[in-house]
């Protein structure tokens, strides 16, 4: 909630947000990539 008050958008655009994030996030190419930034 907080975060959509400061960003000016509701609640369930932060979630659609969040979920398109974390489908990136679990595909393979893209983990392999975070996980070589992050070591």
């Amino acid at each position: 909630d907080e975060i959509g008050q400061v960003y000016g958008v509701t609640r369930e655009r932060i979630r659609q947000i969040e979920s398109k994030t974390m489908s990136k996030l679990r595909h393979p190419s893209r983990s392999q990539v975070l996980r070589d930034y992050l070591d």
